[in-house]
């Protein structure tokens, strides 16, 4: 496996250094990016890399499966790394976090603003909560994930659930609550 750091401005880094526990929770967008792939292709006058066939790209607590995926760096060299400022993934995309995973046809991760967008059939899974769309994205400071249904007609989802007409659809889980009564049953009045 190959290692490409993330870098982030100096001042930044010190800002999530400093950040309280509950705070660090959140992803580490300054961990170096392990991948892996099939095939390899280096268009250095693009300042990109094409990875192709089964790709597989870690970066802190975070994993990232394609079909295909674009690195792109800036000229800037540090430590004999280039600094990557954006991920294209597409084919079947998978973004699994310890507490979510999603899936879509394509994804966007611009490191800079530590924002992953996605794309076509997507799926939001958090535990037993299901949600599916046309577009995520999904702040990796804040965690919070925004799923829009805006698409025209019908997309298929993972599990054969529709999103129809640009909706978002999906189902919460509800646990058993342990000192819940039960509602009253009702009878129906008598008849006359």
């Amino acid at each position: 496996m190959m290692r490409i750091p993330a870098l982030l401005p100096f001042g930044l880094a010190i800002f999530l250094s400093a950040a309280p526990a509950a705070a660090q929770t959140r992803h580490d967008s300054n961990a170096p990016i392990d991948f892996a792939s099939d095939h390899f292709e280096l268009q250095d006058r693009q300042n990109r890399v094409l990875l192709t066939g089964n790709v597989r790209i870690t970066q802190a607590q975070m994993t990232l499966t394609a079909a295909r995926t674009t690195v792109t760096y800036t000229g800037e060299i540090t430590n004999g790394s280039p600094s990557v400022s954006r991920l294209d993934a597409s084919g079947g995309v998978t973004v699994t976090r310890p507490d979510q995973s999603a899936r879509g046809q394509y994804a966007v991760y611009d490191l800079n603003r530590r924002v992953i967008t996605m794309l076509g059939g997507v799926t939001l899974r958090q535990g037993p909560n299901v949600i599916n769309g046309a577009r995520l994205s999904i702040n990796l400071d804040t965690g919070r994930a925004t799923i829009d249904g805006s698409g025209v007609g019908g997309t298929a989802t993972p599990g054969g659930v529709q999103s129809q007409g640009g909706r978002v659809t999906g189902r919460f889980s509800v646990p058993k609550r342990a000192n819940s009564t039960p509602a009253p049953a009702t009878t129906p009045a008598p008849q006359q």
